[in-house]
């Protein structure tokens, strides 16, 4: 299973202790994942049909905590190159539907009222826990988060561009910083900060998910960390060598030219210990004098060397 099935998997089985949260929760499966009728008799029926056995075994629970209604199952099997199963839920009874959509502030008690399948009324989210319950409807119905192991991304995919200010704003309100993109016909709030997704599965209740991605998210940084060490070690050995290898070359061809018995002691000194030790750092190298230097002394003496050997090869000076 996906780490998003796994986030699923795990929410589904987060049902709020309060009526008020459950009832937020199924505001947002029902205004995000359900379809709701009208018939011309002024009665309403709601449907809702998924391939997810998560969403519907959700919808079912919270239907029969916050309302004591039993919804209607019917399970399909077709085959599309493997068996698939695409799951039906409907509550028909009349009365019982009223009960839900007037809970969730879908329709108002006038009767001549429209359905309005968006949160224009704020009293179902209220609340924080409200909130936080009305998210994890939404995830559930729309929403989708990548495998830490390979990339940071939390989205919801939403239907207008209202209901996507809507999430931007709740996300927000949260904390991490949430974006829209139009994807084709949708609109998609989304998150990409590592931390910023661990915050919403924590606001969700997906507290194991969110330790595994924060496990995930540990040891990439760990990985990211030794990585730049190696990196960083492996230029400065590979421009300490090469500058030995140039210092030898200089060394060379002073030797080859005017001789290192023609220099100064110091610099005789230092243009043979790096002949003899061609691989020491500076630092190192340096502790082959008598008396011994430190890495700025030795520094001073190879480049006095590299001055003098650019200035024969300036002049041509062959030996």
């Amino acid at each position: 299973m996906s780490f998003s099935g796994n986030v699923k998997e795990e929410l589904t089985g987060r049902v709020g202790r309060e009526r008020h949260c459950q009832i937020a929760e199924v505001a947002a499966i029902t205004m995000l994942a359900c379809e709701v009728h009208e018939t011309k008799h002024g009665k309403y029926f709601i449907k809702l049909y998924t391939e997810n056995a998560r969403i519907a075994r959700k919808y079912f629970t919270l239907l029969k905590k916050a309302f004591n209604i039993t919804a209607g199952v019917m399970v399909r099997r077709r085959k599309t190159g493997r068996t698939a199963q695409s799951y039906l839920l409907w509550v028909q009874d009349s009365e019982e539907v009223r009960r839900v959509l007037m809970a969730v502030k879908v329709i108002s008690p006038d009767v001549q009222a429209t359905l309005t399948m968006f949160p224009e009324n704020r009293l179902i989210i209220q609340k924080e826990c409200c909130k936080r319950a009305f998210l994890r409807g939404a995830f559930l119905s729309v929403g989708s988060v990548s495998d830490p192991d390979k990339s940071y991304h939390f989205e919801l995919v939403l239907d207008t561009p209202a209901w996507s200010r809507f999430f931007k704003e709740l996300i927000c309100d949260f904390g991490p910083d949430a974006r829209i993109v139009k994807r084709g016909k949708h609109f998609v709030v989304y998150v990409k900060e590592a931390e910023g997704i661990s915050e919403l599965l924590n606001l969700m209740e997906a507290h194991v998910s969110m330790m595994e991605f924060e496990n995930v998210r540990i040891l990439k940084e760990i990985g990211n960390v030794v990585n730049r060490r190696v990196n960083c070690e492996t230029a400065n050995l590979q421009k300490t060598v090469s500058s030995a290898v140039k210092q030898t070359e200089d060394i060379r061809l002073i030797e080859d030219t005017v001789g290192l018995d023609s220099l100064s002691p110091a610099l005789a000194e230092a243009a043979r210990a790096r002949l003899k030790y061609p691989d020491l750092a500076l630092a190192e190298l340096g502790k082959q004098m008598n008396p011994p230097v430190g890495k700025s002394g030795m520094n001073h003496r190879l480049r006095k060397l590299a001055e003098l050997a650019e200035d024969l090869r300036a002049h041509g000076a062959v030996r």
